[in-house]
């Protein structure tokens, strides 16, 4: 019996170490070659590591979360016959930046479940347990014969699972101040709240995903100084054209506003070009970019990603939609590649009805402005009316808040690019000009 010692290779230019995401193995396995081993994930993607020899393993480097070198020994072989470095060829060796796929995910976290031992959370000790008390006897109440109540009252009731004929009201018909009274002090009948155990502390280990992108907002934060601009744009004839597309769209995808708002950036860039781009500190040198490669920052499960719409400005609004829809769902299911989730040269996040009135988000190094849509709502305005006359009307209106790297960007060209955006919104059928 021979030993071989797997170090990791070189998983993408310019990577010096990678996480361990997961291990397919456990040391006293039997592997074959090409057999997967472990997941390990970089800034671009996760990469499936495979064994390049058959042989018994008889060391690990470290658990899940734990980092390793490009070149440390990642996975010790006990084999047949000796193998050298040398013997090992470069296709054995060469590994493809690729998402895992479903099988891979459930394969992961099935051997985290068999083996303790990698767990990532750690509870602490479960709290002493709260003596039992006696339950108190409530003395029975006469029901009434029926309950009068409108049906949504009824609906409600039902839903919260009160009985009406207990329900007291002032008049003949029960109603909702009545049920919300019921609820604050009716509690002897079991629906008020009761005293709850506290739950058990928790540590748990920032790894992955989530190490990934504290590591990117700390050092965004801290090496950009930040500036945030909002403005108030009226979208109703936005809103009303959306609607009419959609009405029409045959089989083509529905229009969210966030292809419109994309369609209007990629009008308003050319005049500011200082915004699409990108600020190498360390050389000082900016790259302004001449096509405009538009990350969408997108919430999935296992944290924030951001895919990449190639030449964002060659697509039309349908396309646009196509893209996004497609790229989103990449994100959330983990089948985007490492070149749709890396490259982008300005980026747009949104948290669509949750949007809130104004954001300060936070830019993605190293591009230099980042630009978020927040949530329509509907208010009157004063304004005038065909003849001229002002008057107050009811309208769509939504703030955009745009954050920028003040190194590069001055506060003049964030506003002056707001209100060139803000054109665009508000005539909506620039959008579709030449």
């Amino acid at each position: 019996m021979a030993r071989f010692t797997f170090k990791l290779p070189d998983i993408g230019e310019g990577i010096s170490e990678a996480e361990v995401a997961a291990w397919h193995v456990a040391v006293g396995d039997r592997v074959e070659e090409d057999q997967p081993i472990a997941d390990m994930m970089t800034d671009k993607a996760t990469v499936v590591m495979e064994s390049p020899v058959s042989g018994v393993v008889v060391e690990l480097a470290g658990v899940v979360g734990d980092q390793v070198s490009i070149g440390a020994a990642l996975v010790v072989f006990e084999t047949d016959a000796v193998v050298t470095e040398d013997e090992v060829t470069a296709a054995a060796l060469e590994v493809v930046a690729q998402p895992l796929s479903a099988a891979q995910v459930e394969t992961a976290e099935q051997y985290e479940a068999e083996n303790p031992g990698v767990e990532q959370v750690v509870m602490s000790a479960e709290p002493e347990p709260v003596a039992a008390v006696a339950p108190v006897e409530v003395a029975p109440v006469a029901k009434a014969a029926h309950a009068l109540a409108s049906p949504a009252v009824r609906a409600r009731a039902r839903d919260l699972g009160i009985d009406l004929s207990l329900v007291k009201s002032e008049t003949d018909l029960v109603r909702h101040a009545d049920l919300d009274a019921y609820l604050r002090y009716g509690s002897g009948q079991g629906y008020g709240a009761g005293p709850k155990r506290a739950r058990a502390d928790e540590a748990i280990r920032v790894i992955g995903m989530r190490r990934r992108i504290a590591e990117n907002m700390a050092a965004s934060k801290r090496s950009i100084p930040h500036f945030t601009y909002v403005d108030e744009i009226d979208v109703t004839a936005l809103e009303a054209m959306r609607a009419d597309l959609n009405d029409n769209r045959g089989e083509r995808p529905k229009l969210t506003m966030l292809p419109l708002l994309i369609a209007a950036i990629c009008k308003t860039i050319p005049d500011f070009p200082m915004l699409n781009a990108r600020y190498d500190d360390q050389a000082g040198v900016v790259t302004r970019f001449g096509a405009i490669h538009l990350g969408m920052a997108t919430q999935t499960d296992a944290g924030l990603m951001v895919p990449v719409i190639r030449d964002a400005q060659d697509r039309n609004v349908w396309q646009l939609a196509t893209e996004i829809g497609r790229l989103a769902e990449a994100a959330r299911t983990g089948t985007a590649t490492s070149a749709e989730l890396s490259g982008s040269t300005l980026t747009v996040t949104s948290l669509g009805p949750l949007g809130g009135i104004a954001t300060t988000p936070v830019i993605n190094r190293p591009e230099v402005a980042i630009i978020g849509p927040n949530k329509i709502v509907e208010r009157p305005v004063f304004a005038k009316n065909a003849h001229g006359v002002k008057e107050i009307r009811k309208a769509k209106l939504m703030n955009l808040s745009i954050s920028c790297d003040h190194r590069v960007v001055d506060g003049w060209d964030a506003a002056s690019f707001v209100q060139g955006l803000k054109r665009y919104l508000e005539t909506p059928v620039l959008l579709f000009a030449g």
